[in-house]
């Protein structure tokens, strides 16, 4: 990826790491992802399905500081209010999407939040039943998915990541969601197994205007084809960015 770079912003809660790629273009929203519990490299390729037609960036959250899902939230309003892109649309993948859903409530410059493979669906909450559909999800993946994450989880230790499942299986993604003024896109592999697919199509039912989209694959479903993905998202900013966003 050549023309990726990499910032750095530092705040309150740590140092955040973002790489952008693609170009930003007038009246095109960017495209903003959080990425899944304690990695972010596996979501490059993903990335870089967006930079034909806007500028994308990838948020690696601080690795320092509180685990909590709110300060992550915090950690991604201040890049935003720091870089002030115009209007964009702020995404998450799996854990990431509970901080994309609680960074968005009440901006003005988020015009959609794209949520996929949102996590945590009420049949799956707890540790145990989370474990056990996520090493299910493991064995769907392709092209070694899993085996790529584990140098980043090694770094952040098991202690963290303890308390990373806990904060994120105690929040409740449905409340950001519903205080949402904007559409919030729910993206779901149909081979999934943490999430079902009709409680997904009834999160984006919680948003005005939201829409659930089902792709080929498992949870990490743009792994392998990044370009469906981000063209589900552009047809989004279609119809979204020229409307004025909510406050």
């Amino acid at each position: 990826m050549p023309d990726l770079t990499t910032t750095y912003h530092h705040g309150p809660f740590g140092r955040l790491r973002c790489r952008s790629i693609g170009t930003a273009r007038p009246g095109v929203a960017q495209v903003v992802v959080v990425p899944g519990l304690s990695v972010a490299d596996y979501l490059l390729t993903g990335l870089a399905g967006f930079a034909g037609w806007t500028r994308a960036h990838l948020l690696e959250l601080p690795r320092s500081g509180g685990v909590d899902v709110t300060r992550f939230a915090d950690a991604v309003a201040g890049w935003l209010d720091t870089n002030d892109l115009g209007p964009v649309v702020l995404g998450g993948h799996s854990s990431g999407t509970q901080v994309a859903a609680a960074a968005a409530v009440g901006r003005r410059d988020v015009v959609a939040v794209l949520l996929a493979g949102p996590i945590v669906d009420p049949a799956r909450r707890g540790a145990l039943r989370l474990g056990r559909s996520w090493l299910r999800d493991g064995r769907q993946e392709r092209g070694g998915l899993i085996r790529s994450q584990g140098p980043e989880w090694a770094r952040s230790g098991p202690l963290r990541l303890a308390r990373l499942i806990r904060s994120h299986l105690a929040y409740r993604i449905e409340e950001p969601v519903g205080a949402l003024r904007v559409p919030a896109l729910v993206l779901r592999g149909s081979e999934d197994r943490l999430s079902r697919p009709g409680w997904c199509r009834r999160l984006a039912a919680l948003s005005p205007g939201g829409r659930y989209v089902e792709l080929p694959g498992a949870h990490s479903f743009f792994w392998d084809d990044p370009e469906t993905w981000a063209e589900v998202v552009r047809d989004a900013c279609s119809s979204e960015s020229s409307r004025p966003a909510g406050g």
